[in-house]
């Protein structure tokens, strides 16, 4: 099935969680992606680094029927489940518009955007406000958390503590990746 992009087309990211940066268990090549969301029919299919960032275009605006589509398509092709969150193109602009730490984050590299499968998972990080993680810094959107990790993501205290409390329930991208994600999900029409 071929789709033609036009009103009734949607742009989404699938940001697929623990692909390529895990051992060799969890690998999956870009270009395979890439053919597998073709062949679902998908059109404007297009990959960012090598960890599991896949932006493309799908007919109508039902977004749970696009997630099933992309999860059954996965466990099909590679033969178990991948974790994935599927965001908008409006999601993305807007973690990308309400970032709370534009001032403060300055390397984009030690800024982390974790995105939460469900916006009720925020629950789980809201102990985590009412502690003091300076130099480091955490603020939540509606559907993910921003983490400023001043001396960078790898030790980071506040880091760690999101991946404990949350579990599978989220993915993390930096901000550069973020921001590179919503130019990549603009309409090629729009000026970039």
């Amino acid at each position: 099935m071929t789709l033609s992009r036009g009103p009734m087309t949607t742009r989404y990211v699938a940001l697929l969680r623990g692909v390529n940066n895990i051992g060799t268990t969890r690998r999956v090549a870009m270009a395979d992606l890439r053919v597998l969301f073709e062949d679902l029919g998908f059109i404007d299919v297009r990959t960012l680094l090598n960890s599991g960032n896949v932006v493309f275009s799908a007919a109508g605006r039902d977004q749970n029927k696009v997630l099933a589509r992309v999860e059954k398509g996965l466990a099909a092709r590679f033969g178990r489940s991948l974790p994935i969150i599927l965001l908008s193109s409006r999601e993305v602009a807007r973690v990308v518009r309400d970032d709370p730490f534009t001032r403060v984050a300055s390397n984009h590299s030690h800024y982390l955007v974790v995105t939460l499968v469900r916006r009720p998972d925020r629950r789980l990080l809201q102990p985590l406000l009412a502690k003091r993680w300076a130099p480091e810094a955490l603020a939540l959107g509606t559907r993910v958390a921003y983490l400023w990790c001043a001396r960078g993501l790898a030790r980071s205290p506040l880091r760690i503590a999101v991946e404990r409390a949350l579990g599978p329930r989220g993915t993390g991208r930096n901000m550069a990746t973020m921001t590179k994600l919503r130019t990549l999900l603009e309409p090629a029409d729009q000026p970039r």
